[in-house]
């Protein structure tokens, strides 16, 4: 009797299997929207908002002062940070979203550890201050400082997993996933912040779930906020400036 009921059960199951078509696990909306890929690595896709291709800045402004243009050096095609004049920011908020930004050390750089190069991406500004999110901006090419303050960390939270930086006067990309911190309507955290980065093609940060804030002294921590700007740092340290290119980023629903 109960190898009669083990083979019924079976027989039902391969009834059932049988039963079913492949069309019942096919899926047709929602149709993904078209996008056209830029022509070589780098090139911005058609849906991206371009935010700097070499001829002006006229989707930044001061961090400072947000009434204020930005006041950077554009030349030949380049984006080079003034220190004098502070960090910058985009006129635009974002909340989840796809970066691309290239930035260069200056190949008779001088300085060693955070005082070499020292930049940073904000990949979202809370504040007229160093407030946010950073990844860190700085040359790493046989320049020893703390491994979760260089190139490729997020800043005082996620040591990179790899150290691809190039020479200094070599230009270097990331390549960023960025999924905003929720919050609900008193404030309280829903989800925290995820980041994911490529470091010149290379995998440095897979899915780093955020702490919250980047501080340079202290323990991280969360406050409310909705969609933000994305920060360029002009950090204090005395090494000669960085320069930045070809920066687009893609708004994810």
């Amino acid at each position: 009797m109960k190898r009669f009921f083990l083979s019924m059960i079976m027989l039902t199951t391969i009834c059932a299997a049988h039963a079913q078509k492949p069309e019942d696990t096919e899926v047709y909306l929602p149709v993904p929207p078209i996008v056209t890929p830029g022509t070589n690595y780098g090139d911005a896709p058609s849906d991206a908002v371009v935010l700097f291709d070499g001829k002006n800045l006229d989707q930044w402004v001061s961090a400072d002062h947000t009434n204020q243009p930005a006041d950077w050096i554009v030349q030949d095609g380049i984006l080079t940070v003034n220190k004098k004049a502070g960090n910058i920011q985009t006129k635009q908020s974002f909340k989840n979203y796809q970066l691309h930004i290239e930035w260069k050390e200056p190949t008779d750089i001088e300085g060693e550890g955070q005082a070499r190069g020292n930049s940073g991406v904000f990949l979202a500004s809370t504040g007229p201050g160093d407030d946010g999110y950073e990844l860190q901006v700085l040359d790493s090419y046989n320049n020893k400082t703390y491994t979760n303050g260089q190139a490729g960390s997020i800043y005082k939270q996620s040591v990179p997993l790899a150290n691809p930086a190039k020479k200094p006067g070599e230009w270097q990309a990331y390549d960023v996933v960025w999924t905003a911190p929720a919050f609900d309507e008193n404030g309280k955290l829903l989800t925290p912040a995820y980041v994911t980065v490529f470091f010149n093609g290379v995998l440095v940060q897979n899915h780093f779930e955020l702490k919250g804030q980047t501080l340079y002294i202290g323990k991280p921590f969360y406050k409310a906020h909705g969609a933000l700007p994305i920060k360029l740092q002009a950090h204090g340290d005395k090494s000669k400036p960085i320069s930045f290119r070809n920066i687009w980023v893609r708004e994810l629903k």
